[in-house]
């Protein structure tokens, strides 16, 4: 495949060659509006006439670029260039003329499912923020760009489902729903990878719907609730643990009460017992000795 890139196309200022175009045109007018009866057959009158000639040849020339547009010319099937200045120019009349927007485009992908890290069948969709910026890439590289922004972003969508779990309760572990930035940073970098042939830049890409499959999402959540609590109790019983030590340690510095290794683990026991039950804990007091 020849990689096409973008150059500037010659062009001249169309306000410029339309004033060429009307002075030609007037002193033709004149000319024959001077004339009485037969024209005569001289080199006056074949020069205005050759004038209309190439006035008419010169209109096909003639474009206009609107705000965030640009035109791409082709001539006898070679690439010559391009404009991307708002404004009336003109240029070689025989070139093909090709208009292509260079606007801020969204394409909002459909649902679509597809297994995460973990295997669960999920329902994803993004939206992709792009615009051309090389519109000799995305008329030549690509057969149509828009239909190949399309095509790579849900592919990148995928493969970017695929390789993170929907997920996960683990700090250090990266997940669709709980790292929402890095992920929309790794789509984005991903779909402008496969678009570069293209000449489309991504300015964002991020996800705008993420779900499980409904087959499971009953069951999901009952294991997101279960995960959820899981990790809520692993949090509990590590701050139960570390008040009791820190209890023990207090009383032992204090010189409060010095206690065996039984009594250390009757404390420790009734301590976690007080701080990890989920009902209010009801005191017993002992008016007798520890050993009683």
């Amino acid at each position: 495949m020849i990689n096409i890139k973008e150059k500037k196309v010659f062009q001249i200022s169309g306000w410029f060659v339309l004033a060429i175009d009307v002075i030609l045109v007037a002193l033709a007018v004149a000319y024959f509006v001077k004339l009485n009866g037969e024209p005569p057959l001289n080199f006056a009158f074949f020069s205005r006439i050759g004038a209309l000639v190439l006035m008419g040849l010169t209109a096909g020339g003639f474009f206009v670029i609107h705000p965030n547009e640009a035109m791409v010319f082709t001539f006898v099937g070679r690439y010559v260039g391009s404009a991307r200045q708002a404004g009336l120019y003109w240029t070689n009349p025989f070139c093909a003329k090709h208009r292509v927007t260079l606007r801020v485009s969204n394409l909002v992908s459909d649902k679509i499912k597809v297994n995460d890290a973990c295997g669960n069948p999920i329902e994803i969709a993004a939206v992709v923020v792009w615009h051309v910026i090389d519109t000799a890439k995305a008329k030549f590289n690509v057969d149509n760009y828009k239909n190949f922004v399309a095509i790579q972003s849900e592919t990148a969508i995928r493969q970017l489902a695929s390789h993170y779990p929907y997920d996960s309760h683990d700090k250090d572990l990266e997940s669709l729903r709980t790292d929402p930035d890095k992920i929309a940073d790794k789509l984005r970098d991903q779909v402008q990878v496969r678009l570069e042939v293209s000449g489309v830049n991504v300015v964002e890409a991020r996800i705008m719907h993420l779900a499980y499959s409904p087959e499971i999402a009953q069951v999901m959540l009952r294991r997101q609730q279960a995960e959820a609590v899981i990790a809520a109790r692993q949090k509990i019983v590590d701050g139960a643990v570390g008040m009791v030590d820190m209890a023990l340690k207090g009383l032992e510095q204090a010189g409060v009460v010095h206690l065996d290794e039984e009594k250390k683990a009757a404390m420790v026991n009734n301590l976690l017992v007080a701080l990890v039950s989920e009902n209010e804990a009801t005191p017993i007091i002992n008016t007798g000795t520890l050993y009683a």
